[in-house]
């Protein structure tokens, strides 16, 4: 886009991720969406390619599927790989201006997503719990942020590392524009 902003994520790969997943789990539409906390109607439409997810439905249906994040929007990879800066399957907060773009997903057999992510100041990302047994882990790349668990957030530079229970209620906040980070999921 010519302002900057990352593109959405391509409808199809979410589609299709959805109905594997939730075919998998052997939930019915309505079940999965009540165990989302999502309108039914709102799921069909994901599943048929429409709509346009906000991060936190697309969290929601994770959770509820019992997958990691990355399981629903994450697009075949080749066998090499290079994701430019500003570009990759990115997904924006509707509660903050957090944006986070899919860097790689867990392979067969491993369990860890990780994400470029961009903040900027003025909002706070609070996520809701991932599935049981997640650890994040975050590295600064530019500017400062306050990111953990709830009541329990520690502020961090350029250069800093943190791991900290990524299945508890936790939150991001940027404190200077420009803000960046990686944030590596562990699914335990």
């Amino acid at each position: 886009m010519s302002d900057g902003t990352p593109s959405h994520l391509p409808l199809d790969w979410i589609a299709a991720a959805l109905r594997r997943e939730r075919t998998r789990a052997g939930l019915s539409l309505s079940e999965l969406a009540k165990r989302a906390g999502i309108a039914k109607s709102t799921l069909s439409q994901l599943e048929a390619a429409g709509g346009n997810p906000s991060m936190e439905t697309l969290w929601a249906l994770a959770v509820a599927l019992g997958v990691p994040f990355s399981a629903l929007v994450e697009p075949p990879a080749p066998m090499v790989q290079v994701i430019r800066a500003g570009e990759g399957p990115s997904v924006r907060s509707d509660r903050s201006s957090y944006v986070a773009t899919l860097l790689s997903a867990s392979p067969p057999g491993a369990r860890r997503d990780i994400y470029a992510v961009d903040l900027e100041p003025g909002t706070v990302r609070a996520s809701d719990p991932h599935i049981p047994g997640t650890v994040e882990h975050i590295v600064v790349s530019a500017g400062r942020v306050t990111a953990g668990p709830e009541g329990e957030q520690v502020e961090l530079g350029v250069g800093d590392y943190m791991a900290y229970r990524g299945d508890v209620p936790h939150r991001y906040e940027a404190l200077e524009p420009g803000t960046k980070f990686v944030l590596i999921m562990q699914h335990v």
